[in-house]
């Protein structure tokens, strides 16, 4: 599946909830965390267990539940949510800081009767630093990099340049690719400037995320543009790799005047299961 648009939805706001599938988000995450107040956290945790136990909601994005830091308020929010039968697929973990702490969280799934894939969100100097052995967890199918709490973290001033954050930027990508589990981008916050967000978005695509966080519906489109390989990629791939299946077992294959070997090989079928992940029809 694809994870090109991760879109968040306050989970005190029911009619939000029940709207964000029709943004056409890959991914749509209900939160209990940030975007609700905590005086407001009972009122929001029995809201998502209404949307998620009506039979008539059944949207096609996956969908996910962002549950509190705290362990203990962590075991409230999944007591009410897994409640009855709920249309769940995923957990997100939010300030993930080491493969322990997310590993509670599966073991709090886990005797509530639920095995669910996890998204770990690394959004602090620890949770950045230990990327890797939180990305190589068993239940993890995810880690997200959040720059906002991060910069607040190490008390860094956000530019738009984005040099602050670089390296953090980086390094989870990194520990995605090392441990095979797809990587997302943090939010891009000017819901406006959306230029800015399709330069983002790209630059993140080029890094090797398989995504970005939306913090608005607007930004969907966009983001799933950035993520989506074009026309002239696809092509390139289906060249490639019709080129490698006709070559015998060759090492290198020759492709519009390139030479192709091995890790040109991997980026064409990186290309094609992007693209059909999206949705799209390849002809290889």
């Amino acid at each position: 599946m694809a994870r090109r648009s991760v879109l968040f939805s306050p989970g005190d706001r029911p009619e939000l909830m029940r709207k964000a599938p029709e943004a056409g988000a890959d991914t749509v995450v209900f939160d209990l965390e940030d975007a609700v107040v905590p005086e407001r956290t009972a009122e929001a945790r029995t809201a998502v267990a209404d949307v998620l136990t009506d039979p008539g909601f059944d949207p096609d994005a996956e969908v996910c539940v962002r549950v509190n830091a705290d362990a203990a308020t962590a075991a409230d929010d999944l007591d009410v949510v897994l409640d009855g039968d709920p249309r769940l697929d995923a957990v997100m973990i939010p300030k993930a800081e080491s493969a322990a702490g997310v590993r509670a969280v599966d073991d709090l799934l886990g005797a509530r009767g639920a095995d669910l894939p996890l998204l770990a969100l690394c959004e602090s100097a620890r949770g950045v630093l230990a990327a890797d052995e939180i990305a190589a967890v068993p239940a993890v199918d995810a880690v997200v990099f959040g720059a906002e709490d991060l910069s607040a973290d190490i008390g860094a001033t956000r530019t738009e340049g984005g040099e602050e954050v670089g390296y953090a930027r980086q390094r989870v990508v990194l520990a995605a690719g090392a441990a095979d589990v797809d990587a997302v981008d943090t939010v891009f916050t000017d819901i406006e400037a959306t230029d800015r967000l399709a330069e983002e978005a790209a630059t993140a695509a080029q890094f090797g995320y398989d995504g970005k966080m939306a913090i608005h519906p607007a930004q969907v489109e966009v983001i799933n543009e950035a993520f989506t390989p074009d026309e002239a990629e696809v092509a390139w791939a289906e060249r490639v790799l019709a080129a490698v299946e006709a070559a015998d077992d060759r090492g290198v294959v020759r492709v519009d005047d390139e030479m192709i070997d091995a890790p040109l090989i991997a980026r064409a079928e990186r290309v094609v299961e992007r693209y059909r992940a999206a949705g799209g029809d390849v002809d290889v």
